[in-house]
């Protein structure tokens, strides 16, 4: 016999023997009022225990770079608070198209309750095409990347640009314009990934009427060996910049290099996210400023999107977008994964 159904014996002869001592005590009256009420009790209980858990599939381009480290905490918290049994799949970086695809395909034939994507690429007709198909049968969520897929149920994420912009409208206050010319290498992400266009665009916008020029972009995948490598061109070619805006990564392989060359002049470091890197860095002056979009928040927020499915597809939703500095008081209640926190993936 199933657990539930003998659980359910056992709730319904324990609220018999509770009748017979109200009839008892009480007369048949009340006992038959409160005896059903006790029922009903008994009922609700049994079916809550009986409920079961929803699956996701979370399918995470790579887990090379911290921050989505903290996406998958927040995913996996929120997971556990709303009974849902939780897949992790990872593409294995921004390249990995086909991968993700296939990934795809596993949890629709594992008949999963929904999957939430954080996409490779954009717009790219093979994934968005896999997207279309799946979700003829499961609900589909787009996971902080950008995703130009009509058949979306939802969408957690910021609006990229607005990443951008924060930190050119920071750079621009520090450099009006007719303020000595200053001078700034941008490393990226690769030109395939949906956040790296608009993060570009509102950098740009923000430093609209500054002193600063960016010298030269850079963009290759986000793992810290990439980055590290553009950071290191970019360094030879414009040996003199004042600023190397770059990813979490790009940051965090500058910061590195630029301590192997004591006594050597840097530039000075803007992050356009914020990892647990990049906080250590605010912390201790290495690092002057970054925006922030709450990756850990964004997942607990993509769990929650998804358990309360409805009819109609639901808008993008996400954090505000804020610009951390090194002279922030509160900086230590930025919250990431913890140290050691890695996801069990597929």
């Amino acid at each position: 016999m199933a657990k539930t159904a003998i659980a359910e014996r056992i709730w319904i002869s324990r609220v018999s023997n509770l009748v017979r001592f109200i009839a008892r005590h009480y007369g048949a009256t009340s006992a038959c009022s409160i005896g059903v009420a006790a029922l009903c009790v008994a009922v609700l209980s049994s079916a809550a225990v009986a409920e079961p858990k929803r699956l996701f599939c979370a399918l995470i381009p790579h887990f090379k770079d911290e921050y989505w480290l903290s996406v998958g905490y927040g995913l996996e918290q929120e997971a556990k608070r709303e009974n849902v049994d939780l897949l992790f799949f990872e593409a294995g970086g921004y390249r990995a198209r086909a991968q993700q695809i296939e990934q795809l395909d596993l949890c629709v034939k594992r008949g999963v309750d929904a999957v939430l994507i954080g996409a490779v690429t954009s717009d790219h007709p093979d994934l968005i095409t896999a997207i279309d198909d799946a979700a003829g049968s499961i609900p589909i969520f787009g996971l902080v990347n950008e995703l130009h897929a009509g058949t979306l149920r939802g969408r957690i994420g910021v609006d990229w640009q607005d990443m951008g912009a924060v930190v050119g409208r920071y750079l621009s206050e520090l450099h009006p314009d007719g303020s000595p010319p200053q001078t700034a290498v941008f490393i990226t992400g690769p030109p395939m990934a949906g956040w790296t266009g608009p993060l570009e665009a509102g950098l740009r916008d923000g430093l609209t009427d500054s002193a600063v020029t960016l010298t030269g972009v850079y963009g290759a995948d986000t793992g810290l060996r990439a980055q590290l490598a553009l950071v290191e061109t970019a360094l030879e070619e414009y040996p003199n910049a004042d600023y190397l805006i770059g990813s979490a990564p790009a940051v965090e392989a500058a910061i590195g290099l630029l301590a192997s060359r004591p006594g050597a002049e840097g530039p000075l470091l803007v992050a356009t996210y914020a990892n647990h890197t990049i906080k250590r860095g605010l912390m201790n002056g290495s690092v002057l400023a970054a925006s922030f979009d709450d990756p850990m928040r964004q997942g607990r927020m993509a769990i929650r999107q998804a358990t309360s499915i409805t009819s109609a597809p639901v808008g993008p939703a996400g954090p505000g977008v804020l610009l951390l500095t090194n002279g922030d008081d509160n900086l230590s209640d930025i919250r990431m994964s913890p140290a050691g926190y890695f996801p069990s993936i597929q």
